[in-house]
């Protein structure tokens, strides 16, 4: 899965400059506290982002992430998995996330996006959209069903299906899927199912294949897949103009 070397963000800066940006902690509805990374636009765009990180939680690659989105205008926060089970808040390459990982459940992860939700609500009016990344983008998916989050949209770099299918019937928000051609870990007959049932449940589903690209091209190999990486760029801005507009909830 996601453990590869880090990497940085793919493609130049946005000009947009970047009021704030640091960790925080959030509290989630059963009183748990987890470690979370904010970043703040000086120009907001009227959107706002929680971002799903793959399993390695709030690593260096999703604080810069989350730090891009802002300086393209977004509210952003990343949101991390392992605060109930885990001593420190350091997500680096020593970090052993898989014993915490199969200790993640998917309810805390509904509570804990609501809670980033929140933090960004309070601050900013506008859309919310989900954008995770493997084991968040499945995540990612699933909340598009998640009704009482308000999401404008859910996004998602290969992620597992099965998440999303097992509630594909509940989907409201709108779905963008941005695949790995060569992804070894999902077939892609298997994404094509998910699209096709939350088709069926009324909702939108956008979905981008990239030929070749491995899994985790994003955030793993953007220097070796720089067109796929803009291009998937390109689409999360179009598909959060699109769906932000007429949401300010």
């Amino acid at each position: 899965m996601c453990h590869d070397a880090d990497s940085r963000p793919p493609g130049p800066p946005d000009p947009t400059s970047v009021a704030a940006s640091g960790p925080i902690r959030l509290t989630s509805d059963d009183g748990a506290t987890f470690p979370a990374f904010a970043a703040e636009p000086t120009a907001p765009n009227g959107a706002s982002v929680v971002l799903l990180p793959d399993v390695r939680g709030v690593h260096l690659f999703y604080r810069d992430l989350t730090v891009r989105f802002a300086e393209a205008g977004f509210a952003a926060v990343a949101i991390d998995y392992y605060g109930r089970t885990a001593p420190s808040d350091e997500r680096d390459g020593d970090f052993d996330w898989e014993s915490h990982l199969p200790r993640v459940q998917p309810q805390e992860v509904t509570a804990d996006v609501r809670a980033a939700a929140s933090h960004l609500r309070a601050r900013h009016r506008g859309a919310v959209f989900t954008v995770g990344f493997c084991f968040g983008g499945g995540q990612s998916w699933r909340l598009a069903a998640a009704s009482e989050l308000g999401l404008a949209g859910a996004i998602g770099f290969y992620g597992l299906p099965q998440p999303a299918r097992d509630v594909a019937a509940d989907i409201g928000a709108p779905v963008l899927m941005l695949l790995a051609g060569a992804d070894v870990a999902t077939p892609q007959a298997e994404f094509d199912e998910l699209a096709a049932q939350v088709t069926a449940a009324g909702a939108e589903v956008e979905m981008a294949v990239y030929p070749g690209a491995p899994h985790s091209f994003f955030d793993r190999s953007h220097t070796d897949w720089t067109e796929a990486c803009d291009d998937a760029w390109r689409r999360i801005l179009a598909f959060t103009t699109r769906h932000a507009a007429g949401n300010d909830s």
